[in-house]
């Protein structure tokens, strides 16, 4: 079966990290592009950073660029996003995704996502 399952979500103040992690089982991350996406309450789904097969990052989305960092580690079968300076923006649940390319409509498969709250 295959599936994506994100974790790492939580409620976090202004200014602090988190990291989330996006496990695949089923098939390997390394023959896709995996990309983490968000909505907020409100809001339409947008990407925040993908990564490609070939390890290369793209950004998604300008409000997090120096601020947050996408990563894979191949021997747990793991993309993660670290997220640093975070802002009450950055709420939202946060989906991960994999696919043929970094973009939206490139992703195959969803996790069910990860809620991140950022409040003080």
């Amino acid at each position: 079966q295959l599936q994506l399952v994100e974790s790492g979500g939580g409620l976090v103040q202004p200014g602090g990290s988190l990291r989330l992690s996006c496990a695949a089982s089923g098939f390997s991350l390394d023959y896709y592009a995996t990309g983490w996406f968000r909505q907020a309450p409100g809001k339409e789904r947008e990407g925040v950073l993908c990564i490609s097969s070939s390890g290369r990052s793209t950004n998604l989305a300008d409000s997090v660029k120096g601020r947050f960092t996408i990563s894979r580690d191949s021997t747990r079968n793991t993309v993660y996003l670290q997220m640093n300076s975070l802002k009450p923006d950055d709420t939202a649940v946060y989906y991960c995704a994999a696919g043929a390319s970094c973009s939206f409509h490139g992703m195959d498969y969803w996790g069910n996502g990860t809620l991140v709250t950022v409040s003080s």
